[in-house]
């Protein structure tokens, strides 16, 4: 089939049913749901873009073994040229939704093809994995479809393990092996916009130990397979509030889930991984679904950071605040993360890798570096809007307001902001800002950013580790070699005297 168009994305969802509970009201129909609808608009809309000519040579191209063209998410690199390719497909979603979306459709098809890519490690295992994922990756690019995930255990007794938990299968596993696929039980989250998305894929970060082998699991499957539940978090937004109110939650909400799964039947030809602990705590490391989609991850965190400096400094310009010092170095500061953040993307790019395999792979330290720093810039840059903004963002009239003929004057008279700058403009601008660093919405918003690739902390003790490996602090060594050196030199000059 090739590219989609958003209304063929919208058909897809419309022709399936899945079991979504949302407030605890049972959704039969996702489209029409105003929760979900504007959302699902605005990832119609990114499918459109593949079909826009001012887009279309960005973001796809025409695939070699089909003939069709597919997103620049399936491709698999092979010279520093593919990586920009792929990294064009970011930046115009990214930008189309401000970097507020971070599961839009190129993320796990970035995924799924660093595994396909790669099956050469699952090969190593089973040969049917292999040759799975390969099928897999075929499919979803070929039919254009739209993924989310699930990876993250329930956060039930996080000091214990998963075979170690009271009930063996709070956590998600394996109960019986079929003739015609593996039975699971279990729950996972944390599935973005799992009520709108075609299929999901599971797997695992690494950690699992000796006795979790039913818990290693890697599948795909869509999401109205009988038995798999989905149940939403409770909404930031209803999907009634105006534009004027609520520029960005009436846009960009991304539903989270919990995804639980009812002795649900995995078709043996979906299965990638399973019972395996020590290929489960390999498969991010030998297949590279960290360190390709960290380049989504990393535009993705680039745009939202730009776009959240952007509020502040309007936001300040806008009630003339940004003439004092202390402002202008707030503001400096935030800028000056925007720019930390292009320079390290642009060095990742700079210093790709090129694998035995001869794919090619965006430096790592750079892309772990944006990991660290961004729950940390992200967080900031919110912080500086609440400070600028004060108790002005809880101040804010409604669009409802405005249209009051008798309040007309007072709102044209108190809510101006500095010279030249409206009422209108000024009320606008504050509730942008309220959205994004006050609301339920900017809120899930932040905690996203923070917890986005895991714990901040662990993580930043892995790169360490890894750094510790490669580096074995070598200067340190050359130090002391140089200082004996010069030592045994003075010596027999000494001698010599």
């Amino acid at each position: 089939m090739g590219i989609r168009t958003g209304a063929q994305y919208i058909e897809g969802l419309q022709a399936r049913s899945p079991e979504i509970w949302l407030g605890g009201r049972r959704i039969t129909d996702v489209v029409h749901e105003p929760v979900f609808r504007q959302p699902m608009l605005e990832i119609a809309r990114l499918y459109d873009l593949q079909h826009d000519p001012l887009y279309q040579h960005r973001i796809t191209h025409v695939c070699e073994e089909t003939q069709e063209r597919v997103s620049n998410a399936f491709i698999v690199p092979r010279s520093a040229e593919d990586v920009q390719a792929r990294r064009s497909l970011f930046e115009v979603y990214a930008e189309a939704t401000y970097g507020l979306m971070g599961r839009t459709p190129d993320f796990l098809n970035v995924v799924v093809t660093g595994m396909a890519s790669n099956a050469w490690f699952l090969n190593a295992y089973h040969p049917d994995w292999a040759t799975n994922i390969q099928n897999y990756f075929r499919y979803i690019r070929d039919q254009d479809l739209f993924l989310t995930h699930a990876i993250i255990n329930p956060q039930n007794d996080r000091s214990k393990t998963s075979h170690e938990q009271q009930d063996p299968y709070t956590h998600l596993g394996a109960v019986e092996e079929r003739p015609d696929g593996l039975l699971v039980r279990g729950a996972k989250m944390l599935a973005t916009l799992a009520p709108i998305t075609d299929e999901v894929i599971i797997y695992s970060f690494p950690g699992f130990q000796p006795g979790d082998e039913r818990y290693a699991l890697a599948f795909a499957l869509p999401l109205d397979t009988p038995g798999l539940r989905i149940i939403c978090r409770e909404p930031a937004q209803d999907g009634t509030r105006s534009l004027f109110d609520h520029p960005l939650a009436s846009r960009f909400e991304e539903m989270d889930a919990l995804l639980v799964f009812h002795d649900v039947l995995v078709p043996w030809d979906r299965v990638f991984l399973y019972n395996n602990v020590e290929a489960a705590n390999l498969l991010y490391p030998k297949t590279g679904i960290a360190q390709q989609p960290a380049h989504q991850s990393g535009v993705r965190g680039l745009t939202k950071l730009s776009f959240a400096v952007d509020v502040a400094c309007r936001l300040a310009d806008a009630i003339g605040v940004d003439g004092y010092l202390h402002v202008q170095n707030q503001l400096g500061e935030l800028v000056q993360s925007v720019e930390t953040i292009r320079a390290l993307l642009r060095q990742s790019e700079q210093e790709a890798e090129q694998l035995p395999s001869g794919e090619w792979m965006p430096a790592y330290a750079p892309l772990e570096t944006i990991r660290g720093l961004l729950p940390v810039f992200y967080p900031r840059a919110i912080e500086v809007i609440q400070i600028i903004g004060a108790g002005g963002l809880l101040m804010s009239p409604t669009e409802a307001d405005f249209n009051q003929p008798e309040l007309q004057e007072d709102m044209e008279r108190y809510y101006v902001g500095r010279e030249g700058v409206s009422a209108t403009e000024r009320v606008r601008l504050f509730k942008l800002a309220w959205d994004l660093c006050g609301e339920a919405f900017g809120q899930r918003a932040l905690q996203y950013e923070r917890y986005y690739t895991g714990d901040p902390i662990r993580k930043r003790a892995i790169f360490y580790a890894n750094y510790k490996k490669q580096t074995h602090f070598t200067r340190v060594d050359q130090v002391f070699a140089e200082a004996d050196h010069i030592m045994k030199s003075s010596q027999q000059t000494e001698t010599l005297q």
